[in-house]
């Protein structure tokens, strides 16, 4: 039975950010809030963890789109190639509701155990999710709770997120209600950003 905890998003305590931090070091899944839908995650240098987060989505772990939440950008070159104006584009809208996705490095295949050639990239604008990476020293994957085409009341609704997921996971955060709509997704893969989906953040409101 998942334990079910509730977090200031405001201002996250340190001490229950490190217990969550303690359930992802033991190879724990959670599920906590982000800038946009609630996320499905765990510690991506745990191999074990990763595929049960690929279970929980009913996929095979080479066909889960999972994305990483990093910290800050100083994190990416250990994960991503990164051409200048796209890093630049990264910087203007990063924290904020869009998934990046971009070149891999030789790391992500190691961590995935897939011949995965491009990776998405987070940085949600949400202190929860981004205290979580910084005290574990590590990124977590992210996944929405449901699939996108499905827009379910307890994706917004932590305490029905938890009566949906207590069995399948080990923590539910309750950081409030959650939005949603997705994060946009733009494919950097060729060097320009290519717009997959429109979702909650919108360039135009960077002046992009």
């Amino acid at each position: 039975m998942a334990e079910y905890i509730r977090i200031n998003s405001e201002n996250p305590d340190p001490n229950v950010i490190q217990h969550v931090v303690a359930c992802l070091e033991n190879g724990g899944v959670i599920i906590y809030p982000t800038d946009t839908v609630y996320g499905l995650g765990c510690n991506v240098t745990n191999a074990k963890a990763v595929e049960r987060i690929a279970k929980i989505k009913g996929l095979k772990l080479k066909d889960a789109k999972l994305a990483l939440v990093v910290y800050d950008l100083s994190h990416l070159a250990k994960y991503a190639k990164v051409d200048t104006p796209i890093f630049k584009l990264m910087k203007k809208t990063l924290p904020g509701p869009f998934t990046y996705i971009l070149n891999a490095t030789g790391e992500i295949p190691k961590l995935f155990k897939n011949k995965k050639k491009d990776i998405g990239l987070r940085i949600p604008d949400h202190n929860i999710p981004r205290e979580i990476v910084r005290h574990l020293g590590s990124p977590i994957t992210t996944t929405s709770v449901v699939d996108e085409d499905e827009i379910l009341e307890y994706t917004t609704d932590p305490e029905m997120i938890y009566e949906n997921f207590k069995d399948k996971v080990d923590i539910v955060i309750d950081g409030g209600y959650g939005n949603n709509i997705p994060s946009t997704v733009l494919d950097c893969t060729s060097g320009e950003a290519e717009l997959i989906r429109q979702g909650l953040g919108f360039l135009e409101e960077y002046g992009i």
